[in-house]
Order: C-alpha cells, then structure tokens, then sequence
C-alpha cells in the first residue's frame, strides 16, 4: 500500500515529483499559493511532507507551518537557492523554526520538463541522519528516478543552489559564442567557487562531485530547458535582468541566489570572481563583454582546487 504524501508547491517542480508519486502508487495531495486554501490541513494525514516551494514561499511558509507541525514528521525539501537575509540553505531555514524537524534534501540533475517526458534521472537524497536518509532512499526510488544516499544535506543543497548561478554564467558564454575551451575552463573554476560556499556554510566539500554539485551543473549549464541557463543566454543579447526575466517567464534561482552569494561573499571575504561579475552584469554595472574580459585579465594564482 502507498504511503500518504503531501507535496507544498505545486509548480513545474512539484507537479513532476507529485505525478512521479503517484506513478509509483502512493497517495499524494498537494497545495499551491495560487490555488489557496490552508497547507497545514495536509499535515497530520501525511507519512511525509515534500517541499518544493520556491525560497521565497519557504521564508512564507516555515514560520507558520511550524506552529502546527505534527512531531517526528519527516520534510523532504526539494528547493533550491539560499536566504538572502539569514544566509542559509532552505534546509537551515526550516530547521531554524523546529530544530528536531526530521529533514531530508532532494538535489540532482533533474530538468523537471525531462522528468515529466518520462526520461531517467538520478538525484541524492541527503539528510543529516543518514539512516533517514537511507530509510527515504528505498521508499521513493524508481525506475525513472533512482535515489543515492549521502549525510552532507548543507553541502548538497549549496551545490544544487550554486550551480544555478554558474549555469546563468554558462549561459553568457554560450550567448557570446566563446567557445568549449572557455566554457569548460568558467565550469571548472565555477566548481571551486561553489567549493569555497559549501565549506564556509559547513558543508562537506566532497558533495560538489556528486549528483547534486557536478551532476546538476553538467545538466543545467549545458540544457536551453533550464531556466537559469536561458536568464544567461538573454543576458549575453544585452536584456536587462528584468527583460531577461520576462523572457524567461518563469522562476529563476539563481538570480536571487547570486545576490544572496555575494553579500555572504563579502561579509566572510571569500573570493568568488563568476558570482561577482554575474551581479555585476544583472546589476547593468558592466557589459557582457566586459565581464568576460575582468575575469581574464585577473592577477593570476595557483589553481587552490576545493579538497
């Protein structure tokens, strides 16, 4: 018999999970800000909560969710970008409003449009508790979506949230025809950028060559059904970040989470050049081919790969 599962956010996202839930014969309900109603009613009939709000509807959603929580129900959250006021993973957020909330963090190459195509995937299902995480791990698994296990839920989720910047910034370089030697070089250096995240958010630097840091980079950074990808393409064509938005006409993470990046950037002295140059280009401060041309003419350096 399927388990009860409630899915919070019920976008392009959510949609896919909760159809591929289905599929495998569990009960699923779901919520969504546009259709309304009170996303608590869904909790105390539920083996599992999956979250796949944006940040923002996190911010909304966990303060109020969190006075009505039932205890020992597990979150499985599935959003991806980082707190721009509190500098955290969604994941830290909610632990902020029930520090003993059981929680579990869905990161990978996962292009939802593929998903729903009926194509195969893998993805890691990360969770401090690493018998949850296991536990989880062999309840959701598929055929179309197979689940690896790992106990680094803050390195994860970072990775999932950076690579969307990078895959913006795989964008302006494909938008400006620059070639596969420089792509591959913005990707690798991207790589150590998001290294230097994972570690000063504390998470373990092991997880950027997972599924969710160098799976999901290849993925959307290489992909026109990412968003993020598109946002850096109409960048490149000189759009301005709203113009660039309209014409993506959907969710893009990675914008917000640029911005959130950098202030924490600044704040702990971490040297992150691609985030830098992608606020700087959102911002209209530089030009697409003058941020290409900062990032080259940098004082030069050992290469200080993330270990």
């Amino acid at each position: 018999m399927g388990l009860r599962i409630a899915v919070i956010g019920m976008g392009a996202w959510g949609s896919t999970l909760a159809a591929l839930l289905k599929q495998q014969g569990h009960q699923v309900s779901g919520w969504s800000r546009r259709v309304g109603g009170d996303p608590a009613e869904l909790l105390p009939s539920a083996d599992l909560v999956l979250v796949a709000a944006s940040m923002a509807g996190v911010e909304a959603l966990a303060p109020g969710l969190s006075a009505s929580w039932p205890p020992g129900l597990p979150l499985l959250s599935c959003t991806k970008g980082i707190n721009l006021e509190q500098g955290c993973t969604p994941g830290q957020l909610w632990l902020r409003h029930m520090p003993q909330l059981p929680l579990l963090v869905l990161s990978g190459p996962n292009l939802a449009t593929e998903l729903a195509e009926g194509l195969p995937a893998a993805s890691v299902l990360a969770s401090s508790d690493l018998d949850l995480a296991r536990h989880w791990q062999h309840q959701l698994s598929s055929e179309r979506l197979r689940l690896y296990s790992n106990h680094d839920p803050v390195g994860t989720e970072v990775a999932g949230a950076l690579k969307n910047v990078m895959a913006i910034a795989a964008g302006i370089c494909d938008g400006l025809h620059l070639g596969a030697n420089a792509k591959a070089s913005l990707l690798c250096r991207g790589l150590v950028e998001m290294g230097v995240v994972i570690q000063g958010l504390g998470g373990t630097p092991g997880s950027l060559y997972g599924l969710a840091g160098l799976g999901d980079l290849l993925a959307t950074a290489n992909s026109h059904l990412s968003r993020n990808y598109r946002f850096g393409l109409a960048l490149a064509q000189g759009q301005s970040r709203q113009e660039a938005l309209v014409s993506v006409g959907a969710t893009v993470e990675g914008a917000c989470t640029a911005d959130a990046v950098l202030l924490l950037g600044q704040e702990h002295q971490w040297h992150l050049p691609i985030c830098h140059e992608v606020v700087a280009l959102m911002e209209g401060q530089v030009k697409p081919d003058a941020a290409v041309r900062r990032l080259m003419e940098r004082h030069l350096k050992d290469e200080g790969l993330v270990t």
